[in-house]
């Protein structure tokens, strides 16, 4: 008995030309080529009439994740939206794995950057209390992006805790000499700190010199001169108190 006598009765054996399986060879090379918007045109009733249909459900697959990837790219990256992420297609497995994929590397890379975004939002608002929080799961540039922020607004605190410390003993409590500690500060930071530490040694040590000429003026020691080095108005100071002393002295000789 022959292969042909064996198959059943209700199962027609059909023959495909060349010419019937042209359409798919030249949708599947377009495909080939990066251009998913081509379709499988037309097939003959039977098996390849499924097939096109397979094939062209696959490409309306790959064109909706294509688009959502251009989609999400545009408002991410031109129009500044984090918040875009890809919508699900209609496939599954695979499909719906690569659309997960895509919108957790998109969360790992937005979230750093909103995270700094804020805690410099709250810096510019005179806020130094927030922090990038650094978990175990920050790594690599993400952890080296949040340690730079940390460590900037950590800085600045330190910076305006000791110099508002400085200002409230010599302006406020009118203790001079008082210095700001540079421990832990470095660059500009230092820098700025050491600046305001100058400032409040030249002008506690110009206070204190007038201070003790006034005081031994009103003990009747008219011998005692403003020394320290001076300019600006605590100079025009420094020169009327000495051209008091002067004054005073002359006056008393003549006396």
């Amino acid at each position: 008995m022959t292969t042909a006598d064996a198959m059943p009765a209700d199962i027609e054996e059909r023959r495909y030309t060349e010419s019937d399986l042209q359409p798919l060879l030249q949708t599947l090379i377009t495909w080939r080529d990066g251009d998913f918007r081509r379709r499988v045109p037309h097939a003959p009733p039977g098996i390849l009439s499924e097939i096109r249909l397979l094939l062209n459900e696959v490409a309306d697959r790959r064109e909706h994740l294509a688009n959502e990837l251009h989609r999400v790219r545009r408002e991410v990256v031109r129009e500044g939206r984090f918040g875009e992420r890809l919508t699900p297609g209609p496939g599954v497995g695979s499909w719906a794995e690569s659309v997960d994929s895509v919108n957790s590397l998109i969360d790992a890379l937005v979230g750093p950057v909103s995270g700094a975004a804020d805690v410099i939002d709250a810096v510019a608002k005179g806020d130094l209390s927030r922090r990038i929080d650094l978990d175990r799961s920050s790594r690599g540039e993400v952890r080296r992006l949040g340690k730079a922020v940390n460590g900037m607004v950590d800085q600045l605190s330190l910076f305006t805790s000791e110099v508002t410390r400085v200002a409230r003993e010599v302006g406020t409590e009118g203790r001079l000499g008082g210095r700001a500690n540079t421990r832990g500060m470095s660059g500009s930071w230092r820098d700025l700190t050491e600046a305001v530490n100058t400032m409040s040694s030249r002008v506690s040590a110009q206070v204190r010199d007038i201070a003790l000429v006034t005081t031994a003026v009103a003990k009747g020691d008219l011998s005692r001169k403003v020394t320290v080095d001076a300019v600006g108005e605590m100079f025009e100071l420094k020169n009327t108190v000495n051209t008091m002393v002067d004054q005073l002295s002359a006056f008393a000789e003549e006396v």
